[in-house]
């Protein structure tokens, strides 16, 4: 009697076992298979953006104007003298020397 209690046990578990294992199974074999779709798909991507930004080069290499020579830097402006006397009386006041 013993033994046979034991084997319906054992019955009853796998019963309930291997449906929850395939189950679980199936889940994880369709969240990978989507993760692996998704890889795939942003590898693509990347390759038709590698070869457009290629295009993209290309096509400036020989259809974009060819640069210029940069226009010489004008004088700058004259020091503005009443930042400069302000500067001067600020440092008195802080004690620095006078620039």
């Amino acid at each position: 009697m013993r033994v046979l209690w034991m084997l319906i046990k054992i019955i009853l578990g796998l019963a309930i076992a291997i449906p929850l294992g395939l189950a679980a199974a199936a889940l994880t074999l369709g969240l990978v298979g989507t993760l692996l779709a998704i890889a795939v798909l942003a590898l693509k991507l990347a390759f038709i953006g590698f070869v457009g930004y290629g295009l993209y080069r290309f096509a400036r290499l020989f259809f974009a104007p060819k640069k210029t020579t940069p226009s010489p830097v004008h004088e700058l402006p004259p020091v503005d003298r009443y930042y400069e006397a302000a500067m001067r009386e600020l440092d008195t006041e802080l004690g620095r020397p006078v620039r």
